[in-house]
């Protein structure tokens, strides 16, 4: 099976050679191993034995995107949205909307003029197409969007204080993620549309799912559409605990869940397999921080183990990944430990590598 057939027979539920891949690493973490294998960057994925390509096209500048060597270190991208490096990661340090007034803020005017420059992310993805499977990212879609935009305290405030504001809003993001959802469907071979809304924390819901069903969820569903009418997977992602809309999201036709945030209430993934595989695929579930940071070899090799036995059981429906992208102190050999109990060994790895450095070598 090439990575295009074992991700679709995964999802359909049908027999597979070994689970489908799909990892997220932190750009630290990124580097790092592309310094152990002594390959490019751009071609880790292929050595660890990722099965799905995709890359962000919206308003994604958290861990990919620009990124910044110094603490403090930052930049305003196209929406007006100031990020600053702090930590790991960009965060959002001015919302170009935070301090405006309700008519103020329906004036704000989304990049449109910048659509061809999003799209074109995806371009490098296209001649990979028939091995791998494909994706595009057009989150953040709905209530994320906007409160990059007004400020998160600000955004959830909105939502009793201005709520003819906050619909109007959020159909205008949604429209636009939508927009670039079919724009790409259109124009590039892909295999799945993910969608992104981060309205969760660890706890609980940033609002109460009655609230969501009324604000967020119609909006959200037009993203949603796009990849039905061009008959492609859809995706969700959301972080935190988002246990209580999860029955909604499968009649809005999702269908694959990620990241499964384990340590969160309602979100252990063998529960929610048990619960909604049946109409639910999942990407993700094992625990970033305390297995594969924390754990030993052989406590991550259990938890994969026990993972994939139960994510798997009755047949598929199960993408291997972490509930974060993988954090740079993060073992070495904790993530060779995963890979194997995925059936991708350490030598299978560094012999790819090793493919990898000798093509470089002949095209140079």
């Amino acid at each position: 099976m090439n990575s295009k057939q074992r991700v679709h027979a995964a999802l359909r539920r049908q027999p597979v050679d070994r689970v489908p891949v799909f990892m997220a690493f932190h750009a630290e973490t990124l580097a790092t191993l592309a310094r152990l294998l002594d390959i490019p960057r751009h071609c880790v994925d292929i050595a660890l034995g990722n099965d799905v390509r995709m890359t962000w096209v919206n308003n994604d500048y958290s861990v990919e995107g620009m990124t910044h060597d110094k603490e403090g270190e930052g930049h305003v991208d196209l929406w007006g949205i100031r990020w600053v490096k702090r930590g790991l990661s960009n965060q959002v340090a001015e919302h170009p909307l935070s301090a405006s007034s309700p008519d103020e803020v329906r004036k704000y005017c989304f990049p449109l003029q910048h659509i061809e420059e999003f799209l074109s992310r995806m371009n490098p993805l296209v001649a990979s197409a028939y091995d791998y499977f494909i994706g595009c990212d057009v989150s953040p879609c709905v209530f994320d969007m906007y409160a990059r935009l007004r400020g998160k305290e600000q955004a959830i405030a909105d939502l009793s204080a201005e709520p003819e504001l906050v619909d109007e809003m959020f159909d205008r993001c949604a429209a636009f993620a939508a927009l670039l959802a079919e724009l790409a469907c259109r124009r590039f071979p892909l295999d799945w549309v993910w969608a992104g809304d981060d309205v969760a924390g660890h706890d609980s819901l940033l609002m109460d799912p009655e609230s969501w069903r009324r604000l967020v969820k119609p909006h959200l569903k037009l993203v949603f559409d796009v990849a039905k009418r061009h008959r492609l997977w859809a995706v969700y992602h959301c972080c935190g605990s988002l246990r209580p809309i999860i029955p909604d999201l499968i009649e809005m036709g999702v269908d694959v869940l990620n990241p499964v945030q384990c340590g969160c209430p309602g979100m252990d993934p063998l529960e929610l397999k048990r619960e909604f595989g049946d109409k639910l695929a999942f990407t993700g579930g094992l625990d970033a921080r305390e297995v594969l940071c924390c754990g030993s070899v052989d406590e991550v090799r259990r938890a994969t183990r026990q993972l994939l036995d139960g994510m798997t059981a009755g047949g598929g429906g199960y993408i291997l990944s972490a509930s974060h992208a993988i954090l740079p102190e993060t073992p070495v050999d904790n993530l060779f430990a995963m890979y194997a109990e995925a059936g991708l060994s350490r030598a299978g790895i560094y012999d790819r590598a090793a493919e990898i450095r000798a093509k470089y070598r002949q095209n140079r």
